[in-house]
């Protein structure tokens, strides 16, 4: 998890070259790195997907795609020029074995010509149904490393998602499996890359003044959101499909929760960390004292930005009567030592007031017979909120005695911002994520076992859904902070949901 060193040569093969995907994150981090002089100079990208290019039209895109996206921005020309010569593309069929032999033959050509050795790294950025066929053709034409050869590796990263629920995910790792160790398997969430999300580690294992209160006997609640003021766009098809469970819950939103609670880690190596996530995920629970411990949501007609926008049902590739949740919010439990009987509250919507993600840490309240009560009612309690997104920082909010003679008290803030403090853009998540890849260090990359601990809490939660023993979907405003049951949801318990 390193932004210091240079991996050593290697070449990157990136499935669905033509995609959404690449063109906004994956060449412009790529680029990026490039800049920052952590890529070797022995390296090279090949693109492979369905339409027709040339070398010089897909590097025409990608250089638009740098333009607009890359952190590193204005293109440095001569840097433009060294990268561009790296940049090439072949057309194929994903399920074409031919295909796979003549991208072989090119790839050892290019090797030849880029100096950049038999370090491949595969990148599958598809739609998860060609996953399958891809790592068995990668497998079996393709890697030069998977026997763990000495000289030479070969590493495949693949997108979320990874299944739709618990079986089809362990029957994609089996798939996995028959032809990558686990060493050399990336499951990538891009969230693990943010830098308040590894900042995590930092501020809970390297600060003597916030692990020691980290646990049930000084935590009142967690909440934890992810918010998006956009809808759906152009994947109505694939969101019919998933709902929000399947595409934010399942797996940003419990790795947030997972290194949030985790214990700390013997070692700061991948293994130690992952084992660490794996014990949380493996100790939650859904509350059900109330229900299914979940609200469900579906966006209506409201104004982003003082635009008016559609419902969920209006967009393209829904069906009228969609019964597909766009909001989730649910009352989780981690059941161990440190955490017993705090509950952690978790939500996720499209079509949400702001985009912003963040974590929040509510303590308990302290003893306030020492206040009048007139003073005491108006002291709230004590709050860490981590910023993931779009701002990157962290918040403490306290009392403080308001200045003079009365006994007034006032909450206040104390703030860290990245930006602000470090004075330098973070790197992009990819960014982090793809280097950490060709360094062979996967601690931000998601284990088989991890996984599949993930759909287990899930799958039980969809299918009692589909078994029509779930929550109703309540309809929310676009443009709101969700439907007014996620309030009542919280009000329930005596709480409230920190306002964004």
């Amino acid at each position: 998890m390193s932004l210091s060193k240079r991996p050593e040569p290697c070449i990157l093969v990136i499935f669905g070259a033509s995609g959404d995907l690449t063109q906004r994150k994956l060449i412009p981090a790529l680029y990026s790195l490039m800049c920052d002089g952590l890529l070797p100079d022995e390296f090279a990208m090949i693109g492979f997907a369905r339409k027709a290019k040339t070398n010089e039209s897909f590097r025409e895109e990608m250089r638009v795609a740098c333009e607009e996206f890359a952190r590193s921005k204005p293109i440095n020309e001569a840097i433009w020029q060294k990268f561009a010569r790296s940049l090439h593309y072949q057309q194929g069929d994903y399920g074409a074995a031919a295909d796979y032999e003549v991208l072989c033959k090119r790839l050892e050509a290019i090797e030849r010509a880029h100096g950049s050795g038999a370090n491949r790294l595969f990148y599958l950025a598809t739609p998860p149904e060609v996953y399958p066929i891809i790592i068995e053709n990668v497998g079996s034409v393709l890697c030069t490393g998977a026997a763990g050869s000495d000289r030479h590796w070969s590493r495949i990263i693949i997108e979320k998602p990874f299944g739709h629920d618990l079986q089809s995910a362990r029957e994609l790792n089996a798939h996995v499996h028959r032809f990558f160790r686990e060493e050399q398997v990336y499951r990538i969430d891009h969230y693990l890359g943010k830098e308040t999300v590894q900042n995590i580690f930092v501020f809970r294992f390297a600060n003597g003044i916030f692990e020691p209160i980290w646990d049930r006997r000084y935590v009142d609640n967690v909440q934890i959101t992810v918010a998006e003021s956009i809808g759906i766009g152009n994947r109505g098809s694939y969101y019919e499909k998933a709902g929000v469970i399947r595409d934010i819950v399942q797996n940003h939103l419990l790795q947030l929760l997972a290194l949030t609670a985790m214990e700390p880690p013997a070692e700061f190596s991948a293994d130690a960390v992952r084992n660490e996530k794996v014990k949380v995920l493996k100790a939650l629970r859904v509350d059900t004292s109330r229900g299914d411990g979940t609200v469900r949501g579906q966006y209506g007609p409201g104004k982003i930005d003082g635009q008016l926008v559609p419902g969920y049902t209006q967009e393209e590739g829904v069906a009228p009567d969609s019964t597909t949740e766009t909001y989730l919010a649910m009352k989780l439990f981690v059941d161990n030592w440190r955490w017993a009987g705090v509950p952690f509250y978790v939500r996720s919507g499209k079509r949400m007031a702001k985009r912003l993600t963040e974590i929040v840490i509510q303590f308990k309240m302290p003893p306030l017979l020492l206040f009048k009560e007139t003073i005491a009612r108006a002291i709230e309690p004590n709050l860490l909120v981590m910023n993931i997104q779009p701002h990157e920082g962290i918040s403490l909010r306290f009392g403080a005695k308001v200045p003079g003679s009365g006994d007034n008290i006032q909450t206040v803030v104390m703030d860290f911002n990245y930006g602000s403090t470090f004075k330098t853009a973070a790197p992009e998540a990819y960014e982090r994520l793809i280097l950490d890849a060709m360094l062979g260090d996967s601690t931000l990359f998601t284990r088989s076992d991890e996984v599949e601990a993930s759909w287990a809490l899930i799958t039980p939660v969809i299918e009692r859904w589909e078994a029509g023993g779930g929550s109703f979907i309540e309809l929310y405003r676009s443009g709101s902070w969700g439907p007014k049951e996620a309030d009542d949801f919280l009000a329930a318990d005596g709480r409230k949901w920190h306002v964004l």
